[in-house]
């Protein structure tokens, strides 16, 4: 994952880069992102911690990052003689992509106020070369 705005520009990103960019989430994160993408089924945390062949504890808190994100949703699904499990599929991905371009747009309307910011600040300290 790149450090600076300047590495991400020059990286050759895919659109699941946003994931990472945008949201914050780790490769496994995208991973199980995948998984869940990749079937029409929706899936336990069990059946997520299978296909990328990593423990269920850490599939879960993966899991648990994606629905913090609003990549994917939970369903409970009910036992008929009680009790109840749940699982997980993708997010629509106009929703998705409509909510990172919300975040995209506050990003860079806070960074122009921080560059106004700049300007205002240094601007006064430093004196042009004549």
């Amino acid at each position: 994952m790149a450090s600076s705005m300047v590495e991400y520009l020059q990286s050759d990103m895919e659109c699941e880069g946003l994931l990472e960019c945008l949201h914050g989430l780790k490769q496994l994160d995208r991973r199980c992102f995948e998984v869940l993408v990749e079937t029409d089924d929706r899936l336990t945390v069990d059946e997520v911690a299978e296909a990328v062949e990593r423990e269920r504890s850490t599939a879960y808190r993966s899991i648990q990052r994606l629905l913090q994100a609003g990549l994917i949703q939970k369903q409970q699904v009910n036992y008929e003689h009680g009790g109840y499990y749940h699982v997980y599929h993708p997010t629509d991905p106009n929703e998705v992509a409509d909510d990172m371009q919300r975040m995209l747009n506050d990003w860079y309307a806070q960074m122009g106020t921080l560059i106004q910011e700049f300007r205002d600040k240094y601007d006064e300290k430093i004196v042009p070369a004549e």
